[in-house]
């Protein structure tokens, strides 16, 4: 039986005629993410027809998740909301604090004796207000809504960019930040600029050595870690009927690194057979009969130039297996071409560790795949040349690859079985005592991101991402440029031997099982349940409301301009800094420090304009603040780029930055500035990026008139007291205005309850 089985046949009740007249208002067949869109409206039936890329729309989300890192700032704002239990299904997932280093049981009740405060408080809160909670060792939160809770012709969001994950199984799953959950959980609409739509045509049927992380590998080369901002991401055609489920998960997954709003395909007979798997033929049932509503129409797949703004073909025939990176998602190599690229950038050619995993790839389907690929390194004698690290995408898939001897396979091969958590993807990697002067090194991952110092906090660590079965073969073989396609290997016998290809099973043979998956439901009556947060906890801190930054900024100092690349990584690190995630002042004590300053190309070192003196980029905003200097930051393309952390907004306006200005946002980043009533604007012109020195003042000379599709002017000051002028643009509208002047989205959330008290 389905969890929320009710809230998914209602839906499927009102799908049918809100396409309908969608499809009357528009005039046109619908693509899928249409359908999902416009039966998801605030106001219920269309009313409207809404133009891609430009209207805001409130939208009435079916559900909501989050995980461990991110569900401590969600529930700190939803406790200041006013509301006794949440309005939509929500779940909380146990998966980011959780630091892999030995093993999955050692490091399991490491956690517990760590992070037990956080856990409990997460408990206690979701009993409180009505939310299911997953304890740690369940599972990761997309690996664990992929089996439990999405479901064809859905929507949900979660405060976590990898939310798309869902889109495997036919949502409209989205990213958000944690005030953007709080608006759903609280009964209210949840904006969303109504998206562009990108088309990806599959033909072909992938084979051999390919999977189907190639296709969103091969995506973002075509579309950089920035070409899918604002957009849905809808995959279609006869290639994508051939894909399972759980690689059409891999996909969506993926989705997040080119900076999609979500990735989906349409219902088929693929998520049928995974939702009867995995225990919902309810829902199977229910959808079959509004199949037609679940996909595109005939016509848009015929046609899809037509309907959709951009449209992408690949041929999976000719597909071939990828290795991206290092240091960035989208930088692809074809299996069998790196020795040139690597020895030209040098990259070393040695790989050290191939980790299989992540919420990207840990489904049964992707270890049994891999393990048919290093049960050759025991068939055939080969001594694998890297080491290997496994994490299992839940306690239900666990749980069944062991009962099957899937992980016996890698436990054979010395592998480190980790929890069932992110471990590695997200930073929390034990693999160094001091990570900074750790030596240069190759890994290969099946995750999903790549940045520097992602996985280990080693800056030196080249990472690349690549498929679990290419994963497999790269850490047998112990050298990036191996191509498991061609090339043979030398096992201890001295003889030359080939690797086959990966074979696997979509699903369990002999079905899934689980003794015990952490689910824990809540009290049906939280009322009576107190939460408490020490006074002086070193983890958690309750909130204290935003004041109002007003509409006069004037003598704003510069606090950093960052150069290139500044993910959420650089602006909030991830790793050990997970455990102050529930504590906003001794967060933001990592607040920019990864960013590169561009001046002096150094990191965490910028200079206070109020002494002179150069520090740590926290300690220079704190300095400001203290001294009732407002301040400013600088940046290049796609800012913020990277997770849905909120942290990465909050501890900037913590700490007295008033406004990001920078060349382009990553879409989450973007919304979170809003949401916590500061200032997120783009250079009208590129280039005035250039104009700004290290010594700058900025007064802001028609911030009174702030309005909706207004450049705001902005008056730069240097040190030998010229002057520059700027416009900077902004995306805001009526309503996003009104979360600045009143300090934040919260301030009005709370402001409205208090009305309706």
């Amino acid at each position: 039986m389905a969890f929320d089985i009710e809230m998914i046949k209602k839906v499927y009740e009102q799908i049918p005629a809100r396409v309908n007249k969608a499809r009357e208002l528009t005039g046109k067949p619908l693509t899928l993410s249409e359908k999902i869109l416009y039966s998801h409206l605030w106001d219920g039936s269309p009313s409207t027809v809404f133009t891609r890329g430009k209207d805001y729309v409130d939208f009435a989300p079916d559900r909501v998740a989050c995980q461990d890192a991110t569900a401590q700032m969600a529930l700190l704002q939803f406790m200041q909301a006013g509301k006794d239990k949440v309005a939509v299904p929500t779940t909380v997932h146990c998966d980011h604090l959780i630091q892999a280093k030995i093993g999955a049981d050692t490091d399991l009740q490491n956690a517990l004796n760590t992070s037990n405060e956080v856990f409990n408080f997460l408990e206690s809160v979701s009993n409180k207000y009505g939310i299911g909670f997953w304890k740690p060792g369940a599972g990761i939160i997309h690996q664990v809504v992929l089996e439990n809770y999405a479901f064809p012709g859905g929507m949900m969001i979660g405060t976590d960019s990898h939310t798309v994950n869902a889109g495997g199984l036919g949502m409209v799953a989205i990213g958000v930040g944690g005030a953007d959950a709080v608006d759903v959980m609280a009964g209210m609409a949840w904006e969303l600029k109504f998206p562009k739509l990108i088309g990806v045509r599959l033909t072909g049927k992938l084979s051999g050595w390919t999977a189907p992380k190639d296709v969103i590998l091969k995506v973002a080369e075509i579309l950089t870690v920035k070409g899918g901002t604002g957009a849905i991401v809808e995959y279609f055609g006869p290639g994508a009927l051939n894909l399972s489920c759980t690689g059409k998960g891999t996909i969506c997954n993926m989705g997040a690194e080119i900076g999609a709003t979500t990735s989906t395909f349409g219902y088929d007979d693929s998520m049928e057979r995974y939702l009867r798997a995995t225990d919902r033929a309810d829902i199977a049932d229910e959808a079959n009969k509004i199949k037609e509503y679940l996909t595109g129409d005939a016509e848009v797949y015929a046609n899809p130039e037509q309907y959709f703004d951009q449209v992408i073909d690949i041929n999976l025939d000719e597909l071939m297996p990828h290795l991206n990176g290092p240091f960035t998602p989208d930088l692809a190599t074809v299996v069998g071409t790196m020795k040139p690229k690597a020895e030209k950038n040098d990259w070393p050619l040695k790989v050290e560790w191939g980790l299989i995993g992540s919420c990207t790839n840990s489904s049964y389907e992707d270890l049994s795949r891999a393990s048919s690929v290093a049960q050759q390194a025991l068939d055939k004698g080969l001594k694998t040349k890297a080491e290997f690290g496994i994490n299992p995408g839940s306690e239900q898939v666990r749980f069944t690859a062991e009962r099957d001897g899937i992980l016996k396979v890698f436990e054979d091969l010395d592998a480190k079985i980790f929890t069932n958590a992110c471990g590695p993807c997200i930073g929390q990697w034990a693999r160094y005592e001091d990570p900074k002067n750790a030596p240069k090194n190759s890994i290969v991952h099946s995750f999903n991101r790549n940045f520097a110092k992602r996985a280990d906090g080693n800056p030196n660590t080249h990472a690349f991402v690549a498929s679990p079965e290419i994963t497999a073969a790269i850490a047998i073989a112990g050298r990036l440029d191996f191509n498991p396609i061609t090339d043979k290997l030398i096992n201890e016998d001295g003889e030359e031997v080939m690797l086959d290809e990966p074979t696997g099973w979509e699903l369990p043979p002999k079905g899934f099982e689980v003794e015990d998956d952490g689910y824990l439901a809540p009290m049906a009556d939280g009322s009576g349940v107190q939460v408490s947060v020490a006074t002086d906890s070193e983890r958690l801190q309750l909130l204290e409301p935003f004041t109002p930054i007003g509409n006069s900024i004037t003598g704003a100092k510069l606090l950093i301009k960052a150069f290139g690349k500044c993910t959420t990584d650089h602006i909030s690190m991830a790793g050990p800094w997970l455990r102050y995630r529930g504590h906003l002042d001794n967060i933001a004590n990592n607040t920019l420090i990864g960013a590169v300053n561009a001046f002096g190309k150094k990191t965490n070192f910028v200079k206070n304009q109020l002494d002179g003196e150069y520090g740590g980029v926290p300690d220079t905003a704190r300095a400001y603040k203290a001294a009732g200097v407002p301040s400013i930051v600088i940046g290049d393309h796609n800012y913020g780029e990277g997770s849905s952390r909120e942290h990465a907004a909050m501890q900037p306006r913590h700490l007295g930055v008033v406004a990001v200005i920078v060349k382009s946002f990553a879409r989450i980043h973007e919304t979170n500035l809003k949401k916590q009533g500061m200032l997120g604007l783009t250079f009208a012109n590129e280039a005035d990026y250039d104009l700004i020195q290290e010594d700058d003042t900025f007064n802001f000379l028609d911030l009174d008139q702030f309005a909706p599709d207004t450049p705001l002017t902005i008056e730069v000051v240097h040190a030998d007291g010229s002057k520059d002028v700027f416009k900077a643009n902004h995306t805001y509208n009526a309503a996003q205005i009104e979360w600045f002047e009143k300090g934040s989205a919260l301030n009005k959330i709370k402001e409205e309850s208090a009305k309706n008290a």
